[in-house]
């Protein structure tokens, strides 16, 4: 995280207590933080990574998601803090940020998004985006990328949006490390959105589906797992949950014959 001090740093650990010690406004905050009528709200940004870049060297992050350099994410990423990053149920929940230039000469006003794919553990606000290089220049004027990066820390506002991916389905990538008895599994580019908060499983026998679903944990950001005691069977079907409660069902999305570290497309989206 670029420009953060010591004194930012024992601020953190003023805020942290403070939180810790209202968790009824915390919750409060989680609200405002997630709501799409809220309205531009205040918080803190940073950035890490390269100037140019997607965050993390890998161009992943805490969320699990790969390729965050890539389509549809192109390095426009950010690592949120608890309010916004939810312990991993903000994973891919996408917002519109911007500086105008009362925040920095630099800043152009302009709206911007970007989609949380990674966790901020030193926040220096209630709500603090730690930007790639590339979403935090692109908030600056034509020309003044690097300007507005060499500032450090800048107040800025935000809100949340829908996701929007436009010609993409759901997507679910079996983690590498998945076995029979032990299925990881990644899921992104919901629309609206953007973030699941239940994960269903329907397993095979012989070949057809056994009709129960059952409940998958979220391992950790954006992946969700199930553990068994015995050889699990495919094809794997797949429900899952948005924030808003929207449901979908991925009919046998996992073939039988699946092997770790692969993606398997759906044919399901948000709308």
């Amino acid at each position: 995280m670029a420009g953060v001090s010591t004194n930012a740093v024992a601020l953190v650990a003023l805020l942290s207590a403070v939180l810790v010690s209202t968790g009824h406004s915390q919750q409060v905050n989680y609200d405002t933080a997630r709501s799409y009528n809220s309205g531009w709200l205040p918080a803190k940004a940073t950035w890490y990574g390269a100037p140019t870049g997607a965050g993390p060297d890998d161009n992943g992050g805490a969320c699990g998601y790969k390729d965050t350099n890539q389509y549809p994410y192109s390095s426009m990423i950010s690592c949120g803090n608890e309010p916004l990053f939810m312990g991993g149920a903000g994973c891919g929940t996408c917002y519109q940020i911007r500086c105008n230039y009362a925040n920095n000469p630099a800043c152009s006003g302009q709206p911007r998004l970007v989609t949380i794919t990674d966790m901020n553990y030193y926040p220096v606000a209630k709500y603090h985006f730690d930007l790639s290089g590339t979403a935090f220049g692109a908030m600056a004027n034509n020309g003044q990328n690097d300007r507005l990066r060499h500032a450090g820390i800048i107040d800025m506002q935000f809100r949340r949006v829908p996701c929007n991916y436009p010609g993409m389905n759901v997507n679910f990538h079996v983690e590498r490390g998945s076995n029979p008895n032990y299925l990881a599994v990644l899921v992104q580019h919901a629309n609206r959105d953007g973030n699941v908060v239940l994960m269903e499983i329907m397993e095979s026998r012989y070949g057809r589906p056994t009709g129960q679903w059952t409940a998958m944990t979220r391992s950790w950001g954006a992946i969700w797992r199930r553990d068994t005691n015995y050889p699990m069977q495919g094809p794997f079907s797949l429900r899952i949950r948005s924030e808003s409660g929207s449901t979908l069902v991925a009919n046998q999305a996992i073939p039988a014959d699946w092997k770790p570290n692969a993606r398997y497309w759906s044919n399901i989206q948000y709308r």
